[in-house]
């Protein structure tokens, strides 16, 4: 029903009760740490797991339900700690590489992030690995790699919007804008409330010397708050020249 704080004091009640001399009684514990994660109480859910996993080791969901504690808390390390104790458990779930991929990307340890997506990709492909894994190749400035992950998510959902705006932005940087445009053409038809994809389209017209439909993009989204194109529009749109 819901109702954790009700829940938490009745566990309570049981565990001091029976105490914790008998092995099965640290189920009702764990039913406690979940009982608290669900209502955000951080510090008493890892007290309580951190209580149970010395007595049941060989539970992977108790190492999930602390990382995800610690997730809640911004704490990578030990986040990291317990996603790698459950991969060894499952034997890699793919679910848990993908979390540990993205804890990896977090510390910027791109070669291990690249490893996990890639496995996971081994393992089921989709548009949203693919994506981490352009991300990281992004990061790790090989930015050919990253356009060939870009185009085997688009090949894998062709409605997928974050791969047309990423291909954007990734050609935008190659200085391939003609190829830019049509990425974010596509990102705009998509998402047409993504400032970020015709900021990116603003600087993509300007650069192929379509000042005029440029400028439109970069007005557009400066009034509507997108402080990033004033550069450009002092640059492009209102020098002197113009």
């Amino acid at each position: 029903r819901e109702d954790f704080k009700k829940a938490i004091a009745l566990y309570t009640k049981v565990i001091k009760a029976s105490g914790l001399k008998q092995k099965e009684n640290y189920r009702t514990l764990y039913k406690r740490a979940v009982a608290n994660y669900s209502s955000a109480q951080w510090q008493p859910a890892i007290a309580d797991i951190s209580k149970f996993i010395p007595e049941f080791p060989q539970s992977y969901q108790a190492r999930i339900l602390r990382a995800l504690v610690y997730r809640e808390l911004n704490d990578t390390e030990n986040q990291l700690t317990d996603v790698n104790a459950a991969i060894e458990l499952t034997g890699g779930d793919p679910q848990l590489l993908r979390w540990r991929g993205s804890l990896y990307m977090e510390k910027e340890e791109y070669t291990l992030a690249r490893k996990d997506f890639e496995l996971v990709i081994q393992i089921q492909d989709d548009p949203e690995i693919q994506m981490n894994l352009a991300l990281v190749y992004y990061s790790m400035q090989n930015l050919d790699s990253a356009m060939v992950a870009v185009n085997q998510a688009i090949q894998l959902d062709g409605a997928y919007p974050p791969a047309y705006y990423y291909g954007g932005a990734f050609s935008l940087e190659l200085e391939q804008y003609e190829q830019a445009l049509k990425f974010l053409d596509v990102a705009l038809r998509l998402d047409p409330e993504n400032q970020q994809a015709l900021f990116y389209k603003g600087i993509a017209l300007v650069e192929l010397k379509r000042e005029e439909e440029g400028c439109r993009c970069l007005n557009k989204v400066f009034y509507q708050g997108f402080d990033d194109a004033a550069d450009y529009l002092k640059q492009y749109c209102y020098g002197i020249d113009k």
